[in-house]
């Protein structure tokens, strides 16, 4: 059994990060932030017709392992917003990789 979890550890890329989401006012201040955590969101990685999914917590923040290889990503909250960024990613099996993603609210 121990060989298996090994061989499979071999196989999985972990991705962490932040997600944010702006801008959430028509007009950025100095004093206002332009962007906010995006709390509670859903982001999906979809690989060769396989999805998996990770919740950010509430300050934005999310963490996830998976197989190696290059994933489209979406990203699904009420009133969230219109488009994530980047919308491809390469998990690289055997490393962490930090991996920030944008989502613009559509606000001007």
């Amino acid at each position: 059994m121990a060989a298996t979890f090994s061989t499979l550890a071999l196989l999985l890329g972990t991705l962490h990060g932040h997600v944010m989401r702006g801008p959430i006012t028509p007009v950025c201040r100095i004093d206002t932030p332009c962007d906010a955590p995006a709390a509670n969101a859903t982001v999906y990685f979809t690989r060769l017709g396989k999805t998996a999914s990770v919740v950010t917590n509430k300050k934005g923040y999310y963490r996830i392992r998976l197989t190696g290889g290059v994933y489209n990503v979406t990203a699904k909250r009420r009133t969230l917003g219109t488009d994530l960024q980047p919308r491809r990613v390469r998990v690289v099996a055997g490393s962490d990789k930090r991996v920030d993603f944008h989502i613009d609210t559509g606000i001007r």
